[in-house]
């Protein structure tokens, strides 16, 4: 019978215990060494098996303990002890006959799981001892940051650079992890953690997709759409189809917004004319909203737009201020020497 090491890796971000059938009957049926006590090492041992936490250096020991024993399983820590995995793997590669080594996934990470880590590192940073700068934030003061990070999000996918929004995404993530954990500090009338954040996420999801979750007849994509507004309208109970628009938004798409939710009650509400204005500010503004309606209904995206514009005019700003490339100088010829003729 061939003797074998097996590396046993399992998921930090799982309860302790939760493992496949064939890890469970490996970690029964042999010696198991550990390089530490855990929460997984107590439930390995409540189900009957025998663990040695091994001190130190831990190839010999594996070595003398599969010599003896034919198979033995090393489980683990949460980090995958890479290290150790790679000594071995050299040690068996110079001495082939001593043991055959085999990797086992006792479990996996399931999708998600690195959001399990970002929440337990920002309550490490926003925690006594963690960063000041963290725990001295609050919702007001981050206010800014958030709409910064959307802004570079924004700016990631209107260069097509998905790699640049990943990342900013991240940053954006960093911020609802931020503020959820400063909401665990509010009073406790008020507080509230990053599931609650989530949870209404999850709950929002499925009552507004009654055509995935509850059989309810997909039809088209508009039934879609007026199948989420009708379910939207019924749960805020507003009383304006304004209700709910963000006016901090920046002035243009404020307006494109405030034109698509009257359109789409069917409320006519021409914009003012701007030769009835009576101040040079006023008269702008409306003219501005007139040029927002005009592209509403050419389906073109007002800021979108004078995005596309403002950018292709600062590179002409850019081109402008350059200096122009400098002519090299004329080269005097050289007069060829007399003919000695």
């Amino acid at each position: 019978m061939t003797a074998r090491i097996v590396l046993l890796v399992t998921s930090p971000r799982l309860p302790a215990g939760l493992l496949t059938s064939a890890a469970w009957d490996v970690v029964r049926q042999n010696p198991v060494l550990t390089g530490a006590e855990s929460e997984l090492v107590t439930a390995v041992r409540q189900a009957g098996a025998e663990v040695t936490v091994v001190d130190g250096p831990a190839t010999q020991p594996l070595l003398d303990a599969v010599a003896t024993h034919g198979t033995v399983v090393w489980l683990a820590g949460p980090a995958g002890d890479e290290a150790l995995a790679r000594e071995l793997g050299l040690r068996l590669a110079r001495q082939p006959g001593l043991a055959e080594m085999e990797l086992m996934y006792g479990s996996w990470d399931p999708p998600g799981a690195r959001l399990l880590d970002a929440v337990a590192v920002m309550d490490r940073l926003a925690s006594p001892g963690g960063d000041p700068w963290k725990r001295a934030q609050t919702h007001r003061s981050l206010a800014g940051y958030l709409l910064e990070e959307s802004y570079e999000a924004y700016d990631a996918i209107s260069a097509d650079d998905t790699d640049a929004l990943r990342e900013e995404l991240g940053d954006v993530l960093l911020q609802v992890v931020l503020h959820a954990r400063l909401a665990e500090e509010l009073p406790e009338d008020e507080r509230w953690t990053i599931d609650d954040v989530a949870g209404g996420l999850v709950d929002k999801m499925i009552r507004r997709n009654p055509h995935v979750f509850a059989g309810a007849e997909a039809g088209t994509l508009e039934d879609i759409t007026e199948n989420w507004e009708r379910i939207k309208r019924a749960e805020k109970a507003r009383d304006s189809v304004l209700d709910g628009v963000a006016l901090s938004q920046p002035a243009l798409a404020l307006a494109a917004q405030i034109l698509k939710r009257a359109a789409r009650r069917g409320i006519e509400v021409p914009p003012p004319l701007a030769a009835t204005q009576v101040d040079a500010e006023a008269r702008l503004g409306a003219s501005l909203l007139a040029t927002v309606a005009a592209a509403r209904e050419a389906g073109i995206d007002p800021e979108a737009a004078l995005r596309r514009a403002t950018l292709a005019y600062a590179e002409a700003i850019r081109t402008a201020e350059s200096p122009p490339a400098e002519s090299p100088p004329a080269e005097t010829p050289t007069p060829e020497p007399p003919d000695p003729r």
